[in-house]
């Protein structure tokens, strides 16, 4: 009989998963994976290198494109001329351009947008560049003369990089979050988190994009990006993350790999204000210790190209200065001898949570140990690295990749954390702004490179390269320049077939929430008639009190937490006054009493605040999120408390069986729940992505369609992490309910039951049980709270836009004012969810209902 009870509940769990697991219909889209997602969406509002991978140029567009080479090509602006003296632009518009919300592109718009970039208030992050423009005159409507305070040579360059794009009048305010630009196509949706949809814009200028839609999914992990690729849930991955996987993928035909140079300078950056670092001759040293081949080999498998200086290979005007300080650890020695360090000397790492700089820093260590120098490795995040390191210039050494086109100019100011300073080289950065002439100017740029080799001002390591992944039947998707981006306008197929599409939080999502909300309130309505009113005021009280308490606690442990938020957002580019101007709009310049007392009585009003990195409300940010999460912790519990029930009776009735075949099984189903206590579920996760997604393609590797696709594909997508969210919590449950209903098979009112007849299944499953559920319920309740809350690997493992990714980002961010209203949002569902485990208890219990004390 336990057998067949086991048998039945494994089927009826054979037929959920392949009612769940049927293939989605394919459509007219292009999916594709990002490691980051942007914070917000206008490219002349902050520096993050996510913003431009996601909008530009597929939404906004300049007056300028800079194709192959760094070539300065022609895109809203048809034709240029330049006055002799070079204070004088004159652009003539591309005429009959219309920005995607219908309002036209003129004169007017060049005028304003460039204006704006270089405003007091502008927190662009080229304001500094966009500051040579002194005037902009409108000569008609598709005329405009630009002119500028001194001759500045990189004017052309600047105006084709996102910060330059132009922005309606109409519109430039809500950018942000949503974008409005001349290009080919519009964002259509933005789950947070999640993904962004962008879809065709049928008023296109230009040729009309072959693709009606893209999707870009947001996947961080390099494990789970590749996962996503090989089971077909994405079919490209630009800039893709994992260069230990690119040879298996090279070799798997489905895929064709593009490899090359990004404009990412890898260095192991020396802090030259700091002894001993101040001293070139020990720059050198480290340079001649350090053998950029094997850190190339062991860091990165072998991709990527040296470089001796802080320029991209494939841009004009580079000098190959990689000879000048070959691998050489007795010249290092020499070198070190010389500066005063015969017996070498002890200096720190710092290393960033990425795998190339943490790989370099374990291979440069052991190469420096061969010079004399004992290099001490220290992990750092990145929001403390931007702080500390980048911001109060507190370090020795740091691996980092500056992805920055052509930003040789940061060697240039006295601030940056570099440390470095020479006169001279700032003089030649001058020159190159004052030099149109193109041939003076590569030269004047070959001087610069050598001037920084020369200088030693860093161990110049390798450029980063450019992994993207495509589906081998994807065409026209990628081309080399200098700025990083996906050309979606020429993107298109081989053939029709293509990924799937989805979004938004969809009436199931809304229904779920209110049935629980009218649950709640029906919980508190029975404790009220069993207890009294009394005692649910005394609740609610209690509920209240934690909840202050817990908000402050919250807020003055997010305190001590190092990491400026502005500085975050805005990134190693970010101009000093432009980031002044941030902080204050954020509030953060405020003192932290005031802060908190904003935070607390906003809340009490229903607002959470405004996200520092999305720039929309918190509270609609965990109302997303909860979308997800909550079914997920639901389809966990539902799972785990079936599994558990199997496996707590079935092994409980072989235990209170006399015979040994029982017994048996008993061992053997409590063997299982401890395996699936013991084995971690992200790495039940793990295994079940590469079985179920990468090599029998039933469910897809992680990521989230939305409510808005249908019931069956969101419920697809939840099964894999469910699952192995459920695994541990089902072995935990079924132990206690196996515990306890052979207790309750050992009472006196089993052995009665027995005595009238009843068999040991029967006794069991009628008496013992009900009692049993009592302790369980208890033990459910804790779980949800677990789940709730603790999602956070799950989520990251299969990439859902849940509550604990959200804070998981929310931290990495520093967008503390998201990570308290999610805190705290926990907090209350804790102590709303063991409330309502005690009114549960009271309903299950049969000796309760029967008025009698436990």
């Amino acid at each position: 009989m336990a057998l067949t009870l086991l048998s039945r509940a494994l089927r009826t769990l054979a037929v959920v998963v392949a009612l769940v697991a049927v293939p989605a219909a394919a459509r007219d889209t292009l999916t594709l994976g990002l490691q980051l997602e942007p914070p917000g969406l206008d490219p002349t509002a902050e520096a993050s290198a996510a913003i431009p991978q996601v909008v530009f140029p597929t939404v906004f567009e300049g007056l300028v494109h800079l194709g192959e080479g760094g070539r300065v090509e022609p895109l809203l602006a048809t034709d240029w001329t330049v006055d002799p003296d070079g204070l004088r632009y004159v652009f003539h518009l591309r005429a009959g351009v219309r920005f995607q919300d219908g309002s036209p592109f003129d004169a007017e718009v060049v005028k304003f947008s460039l204006e704006r970039a270089g405003a007091d208030g502008s927190t662009n992050p080229q304001k500094a560049a966009l500051s040579h423009i002194t005037q902009v005159d409108v000569l008609d409507p598709l005329t405009v003369a630009v002119r500028l305070k001194s001759p500045y040579g990189s004017l052309m360059q600047v105006l084709g990089w996102p910060a330059a794009v132009m922005v309606s009048p109409a519109s430039a305010a809500g950018n942000v979050t949503h974008p409005v630009g001349t290009g080919p196509y519009t964002v259509a949706d933005w789950q947070r988190g999640n993904a962004l949809t962008l879809a065709r814009n049928p008023a296109y200028w230009g040729a009309a994009p072959h693709l009606a839609s893209v999707v870009l999914r947001f996947i961080a992990d390099p494990a789970a990006a590749t996962a996503a690729l090989k089971a077909g849930d994405i079919q490209g991955f630009p800039a893709f993350p994992a260069p230990e996987a690119i040879a298996d993928i090279k070799a798997d035909p489905r895929f064709a790999v593009t490899v090359a140079s990004s404009e990412g300078e890898t260095l192991l950056a020396l802090n030259n204000k700091r002894p001993p670092f101040d001293n070139v001759l020990v720059r050198r040293a480290l340079s001649y210790a350090v053998d950029r081949q094997a850190v190339i080999q062991g860091a990165m498998f072998g991709y990527g190209d040296p470089i001796g200086s802080h320029y991209p290979p494939q841009n004009p005007g580079y000098v190959d200065l990689t000879g000048l300080y070959p691998h050489d650890p007795a010249r290092a020695k020499a070198l070190l001898a010389q500066a005063g360090y015969p017996n070498g000397f002890t200096a720190t790492i710092r290393v960033l949570p990425l795998p190339y700089a943490k790989r370099a820093a374990e291979i440069i260590a052991a190469q420096l140990a061969e010079a004399g120098v004992k290099a001490v490795l220290q992990d750092v995040e990145w929001a403390t690295w931007i702080s500390q390191v980048y911001g109060q210039h507190d370090y020795d050494m740091t691996i980092v990749a500056h992805v920055e086109p052509m930003d040789y100019d940061i060697y240039g100011r006295d601030d940056y954390y570099f440390g470095y300073s020479n006169p001279a080289y700032k003089a030649l950065l001058a020159k190159l702004d004052a030099t149109v002439d193109e041939p003076a100017r590569l030269a004047l740029l070959g001087d610069i490179q050598r001037t920084l080799a020369n200088d030693a001002v860093n161990v110049f390591l390798f450029e980063y390269p450019y992994f993207g992944v495509w589906d081998a039947r994807v065409r026209n998707i990628w081309h080399p320049t200098p700025v990083q981006l996906t050309d979606l306008a020429t993107a298109q197929f081989d053939d029709a077939a293509s990924g799937n599409a989805g979004g938004g939080t969809s009436p199931v999502a809304r229904w779920l929430a209110w049935a629980l909300g009218l649950g709640a309130l029906a919980a508190v309505a029975t404790a009220a008639a069993k207890a009294g009113p009394r005692y649910v005021a005394g609740r609610l009280v209690s509920l209240l009190a934690t909840l202050i308490a817990a908000s402050l606690v919250i807020f003055l442990a997010l305190q001590v937490i190092p990491g400026d938020p502005a500085r975050v957002m805005m990134g190693m580019s970010a101009d000093p006054t432009a980031l002044a101007t941030l902080r204050h709009q954020m509030g953060l310049d405020a003192p932290a009493p005031q802060r908190y007392l904003a935070w607390l009585a906003g809340i009490v009003q229903g607002d959470f605040g405004l996200s520092y990195t999305y720039r929309v409300d918190v509270g609609r940010l965990m109302a997303e999120r909860l979308a997800v999460t909550l079914p997920l912790t639901l389809y966990a519990i539902l799972l785990s408390t079936l599994l558990a029930l199997v496996l707590g009776v079935v092994a409980a009735l072989g235990a209170v069986r006399p015979r040994s075949a029982g017994r048996v099984l008993d061992g053997a189903l409590n063997g299982i729940a401890q395996l699936l206590i013991a084995v971690p579920n992200f790495w039940i996760g793990t295994l079940a992505v590469a079985v179920f997604a990468g090599t029998l393609h039933w469910f897809a590797a992680g990521g989230f369609p939305g409510w808005d696709g249908g019931l069956i594909p969101a419920l697809k997508a939840l099964t894999l992490p469910a699952i192995a969210l459920a695994a541990p919590q089902a072995g935990i449950l079924a132990r206690v309910l196996r515990g306890e209903l052979i207790e309750q098979m050992g009472r006196d009112y089993i052995r009665t039951a027995r005595a009238k007849g009843l068999s040991v299944r029967q006794a069991l499953l009628r008496h013992a049980l009900p009692n049993a559920l009592v302790p369980a319920v208890t033990i459910l309740g804790m779980q949800f709270s677990f789940l709730l809350a603790g999602g956070v690997i799950i989520e990251n493992v299969f990439f859902l836009p849940g509550l604990g990714r959200l804070v998981f980002q929310a931290v990495a961010q520093r967008d503390l004012i998201v990570v308290q209203g999610v805190v705290v949002a926990l907090v209350f569902a804790v102590v709303l969810v063991t409330f309502l485990v005690d009114i549960a208890t009271a309903a299950v219990d049969p000796r309760l209902s029967r008025g009698t004390e436990r």
